[in-house]
């Protein structure tokens, strides 16, 4: 199941850069300009758990909508592992 690792490992890279997006434009790093649309790219990432995160207090809004793609790293890693095991048998 090589071509489930890729997919989990660009789903994880895709992450990370979005993260760095996302801190890059936040607090204006590298001589950027401070951009409030910095964290846009979480935004499909994260989907649709990142729906749900207006039932949560306001101030924990930011913290879940940067954890939300790992919900699907999860999800994905599961179905990754559950594929290879059914190859196996």
């Amino acid at each position: 199941m090589k071509l489930c690792k890729i997919v989990v490992g660009l789903f994880a890279a895709l992450w990370v850069f979005a993260i760095v997006v996302l801190l890059i434009g936040q607090f204006g790093l590298f001589g950027q300009e401070r951009d409030p649309l910095s964290g846009i790219f979480l935004m499909p990432l994260g989907l649709p758990w990142n729906r749900l995160i207006d039932a949560a207090p306001e101030g924990s809004w930011p913290w879940l909508a940067a954890l939300a793609p790992l919900i699907n790293l999860v999800l994905l890693s599961a179905i990754c592992r559950f594929l290879g095991n059914r190859a196996v048998k």
